[in-house]
């Protein structure tokens, strides 16, 4: 997927600065030419026919064209494009769906494009409809989904991120000011919180609170009942005195016969 900068200069140019250029899209293109060019037959034949299903779908058919290229570019195999290519298309059916239940009946293909993008970075449906919902009547929602999608993705739990775009849009902030919005929530949401590998491996641990790393060197975490050491022997082992500089050496048990 594109970086949040990308996604917000590449939609904002679209529905912002050229929404003529987006009513535009022209049925008529055909993209073969340029993805016979660059992929093999059967990738592009692949690709060409999902193409044409978005298109049937009244989705942004040309977002998956550009897609294909992308990936080829970033050196993708061409194996992997066609089905990279599928789940786009369906995560923009799924925004473009969650759209419509927010009341956006005939959102432009740079909002479906925009929503399709949040759902494939982890944005469920339901969040989309509520910011659709939520935003004033008549503004694009491009930019303001991509702005929730950047803080989804940097770790920001859903409805909180959901609260400041939608508090913003009330408060009729500018696209242009809307896009500062991740960058001003702070360098602490750089990352999501770790749920896998190590760190999932230590919340599943019997009496641990937190992971270890939050516990300093040589200390117990909270919640950890250090182990207890084995109580010692009642019986000291009987040993032999020092004879001759030789050392000391365990005495082996004798028979109860007194024979060895």
């Amino acid at each position: 997927m594109l970086t949040f900068r990308l996604i917000v200069n590449r939609l904002l140019g679209a529905a912002v600065l050229f929404p003529a250029a987006l009513a535009a899209q022209t049925p008529a293109h055909d993209p073969s030419g340029t993805l016979e060019q660059v992929l093999p037959p059967s990738v592009a034949q692949e690709v060409l026919a999902r193409i044409a299903d978005a298109r049937s779908r009244a989705l942004p058919a040309a977002a998956l064209e550009h897609r294909a290229l992308e990936l080829q570019a970033k050196g993708m195999p061409p194996a992997q494009i066609p089905p990279a290519i599928a789940e786009t298309e369906n995560a923009m059916a799924t925004g473009k769906t969650a759209l419509a239940a927010g009341g956006r009946v005939h959102p432009s293909d740079a909002e479906v494009e925009a929503a399709g993008t949040g759902v494939g970075k982890g944005v469920d449906g339901k969040t989309i409809s509520s910011l659709a919902k939520s935003a004033p009547s008549g503004r694009t929602l491009v930019v303001p989904i991509a702005v929730l999608t950047a803080l989804v993705d940097r770790g920001l739990p859903a409805d909180d991120a959901l609260a400041r775009v939608v508090s913003r849009l009330k408060a009729h902030t500018s696209d242009q000011q809307l896009a500062t919005l991740p960058e001003q929530v702070g360098e602490g949401l750089t990352h999501k919180p770790p749920t896998t590998g190590q760190a999932l491996a230590a919340t599943k641990r019997p009496g641990q609170a937190g992971p270890p790393s939050s516990t300093p060197a040589g200390t117990t975490p909270a919640g950890i009942t250090p182990p207890v050491a084995a109580p010692p022997s009642s019986v000291p082992p009987t040993s032999v005195p020092t004879n001759g500089g030789q050392g000391t050496r365990p005495t082996t048990p004798s028979h109860p016969s007194g024979r060895p």
